[in-house]
């Protein structure tokens, strides 16, 4: 994101990229219907009594979570109807001036995984079934982690759930460091060492956090002290947001480009460029669907792109900060170098990603790299310089060694098919070839003797793109790449040819 920051550097006081939400769970070696089953078997209890047992441990879950709300002094509130607990958690601790420990408890029904006991031909069973329950959110501000939850449903199998915020986080250790900053909910609008407190948030993906999040489980599952001894859960990122935040001056410098960014993001992102930015390429094998979704929301607007269940975003916090979030809900799609079996054999190597709390880091380096190829996309959208000037220099012959290369005309159809060949998405990560601009020049073309010479017509054109400075070789490699200047030229005249000349003809014709 160098390019971008060094373009706005005189709008932007600093930029900062942390984790924002992150939902974890927890597993128990119980969480499926034979391992119950053995469980009941080794605790002495048949299958008829399934419902009494677990009634019997429910009400041992709700009475913990009453006994904590009455020894803090805290409420312990039973929801009715829809409520944003996390809004009424916080106005409950502003409103009672709450800054540590406890905040309240809510208890609301809600789905979940658990059993149910089924009768087959010769006995009854254990089968997984997705029901009602009553299920305890315990929201309280943590010394280190700041304003958190945890939830728990009073059935088995006791599937624990875990959010956290990583600016809250942050802000802590910067409060601890020293680091003076402006926070407004989950955003820093300025930081005084931003490089410093960038140090202290690469630390949060290193923390062990088996044996922090299993410390959370044991004070509020008071199972795990006797009934569930010794099992401890097992635990994996369920959700993980990572925001890279460029902090703007103030509201004035960062709205007019903002509107810029969302319309260029909205129109001219590609689903090759979303691939691309989630460093993946489109390829005949890939199942899913890849969408961009634009959407108004208080207090501004959003832009979204989704790939399958992972997706990148883009908005402006509180109007000064521009966030760029990469949110991994199926990490799966992305690879980790790890040990695993290949061909029968142990080996280390680039295995796709799991979702084991070991691999956060991962989620952190993948993340940081997708923010960072956006907003290497986005430094195209309000170049300072003119686009007159740009346009008129890039019709202008250039002489190279003797001979003159003719220049580009922005209206010429090949030359914008042209432009819009080499400014593909995929072409980002791995950079393009011949063939690959020949393909969507010249599509339906399968006869030999035309290939080559379509071949070297193509050839001709990347030369003359290279002596504009356009585009430049790869060393060691028969791939080129688009320039900074390239990206900022070509950009500015698809921009024109697809926008601007279509209103001027519209507004001269009425």
């Amino acid at each position: 994101m160098k390019q971008f920051v060094d373009k706005h550097t005189r709008k932007i006081t600093g930029t900062i990229a942390c984790f924002d939400r992150i939902l974890f769970k927890g597993y128990l070696p119980i969480s499926w219907a034979e391992a119950m089953e053995k469980f009941m078997a080794h605790k002495g209890l048949l299958l008829k009594d399934f419902k009494r047992f677990v009634t019997t441990h429910s009400e041992r879950i709700k009475h913990h979570a009453k006994t904590m709300a009455e020894k803090s002094g805290r409420p312990y509130i039973h929801l009715n109807g829809p409520l944003r607990k996390e809004e009424h958690a916080r106005h409950i601790a502003a409103r009672d001036g709450i800054t540590q420990g406890l905040i309240c408890v809510i208890a609301a029904v809600e789905a979940c995984q658990s059993f149910k006991l089924a009768y087959g031909k010769n006995r009854p069973h254990l089968v997984g079934s997705r029901r009602k329950c009553l299920c305890l959110y315990f929201y309280f501000f943590h010394h280190e982690f700041g304003f958190m939850h945890v939830r728990i449903p009073t059935w088995f199998p006791f599937t624990m759930q875990i959010y956290l915020n990583g600016h809250e986080w942050l802000a802590r250790k910067m409060d601890h460091a020293g680091i003076r900053h402006k926070k407004l909910e989950n955003a820093f609008l300025w930081i005084e060492n931003p490089q410093r407190a960038q140090r202290l948030s690469n630390n949060l993906a290193k923390k062990n956090w088996p044996r922090v999040l299993t410390e959370f489980a044991r004070r509020f599952n008071p199972l795990l002290k006797d009934l569930l001894q010794p099992m401890g859960y097992y635990w994996i990122t369920e959700q993980a947001e990572f925001a890279t935040d460029l902090m703007f001056t103030d509201r004035a410098a960062l709205k007019p480009l903002y509107e810029k960014l969302l319309q260029h993001a909205t129109l001219c992102f590609s689903a090759e460029d979303v691939l691309s930015f989630l460093g993946r390429k489109l390829h005949g094998c890939f199942q899913g669907e890849v969408l961009n979704e634009y959407k108004k929301r208080w207090p501004g607007v959003r832009v979204k792109h989704r790939m399958k269940m992972n997706g990148i975003k883009m908005y402006d916090k509180h109007g000064s900060v521009l966030r760029i979030e990469t949110v991994i809900n199926h990490p799966y799609e992305f690879r980790v170098r790890r040990r695993g079996r290949r061909h029968g054999q142990q080996v280390i190597g680039w295995f796709p990603m799991a979702k084991g709390v070991a691999n956060l880091y991962r989620y952190a380096e993948v993340s940081r790299a997708a923010n960072g190829r956006y907003l290497d996309a986005l430094t195209v959208v309000d170049d300072p310089a003119k686009p007159q000037q740009l346009i008129i220099k890039l019709g202008k012959a250039v002489c190279r060694n003797g001979r003159s290369y003719r220049g580009f005309n922005p209206l010429a159809k090949l030359d914008i098919r042209l432009f819009l060949a080499v400014m593909r998405g995929e072409h980002a990560i791995m950079g393009f070839r011949n063939q690959d601009i020949r393909r969507h020049l010249f599509p339906s073309t399968q006869d030999p003797k035309t290939l080559r010479r379509l071949s070297s017509r193509v050839s001709r054109l990347l030369k003359l793109l290279h002596v504009h400075q356009l585009i430049a070789k790869i060393p060691r490699s028969r791939r080129w790449r688009i320039t900074p200047k390239g990206h900022a030229i070509l950009s500015t005249v698809l921009t024109l040819h697809h926008e601007q000349y279509p209103k001027l003809l519209m507004n001269q014709a009425a």
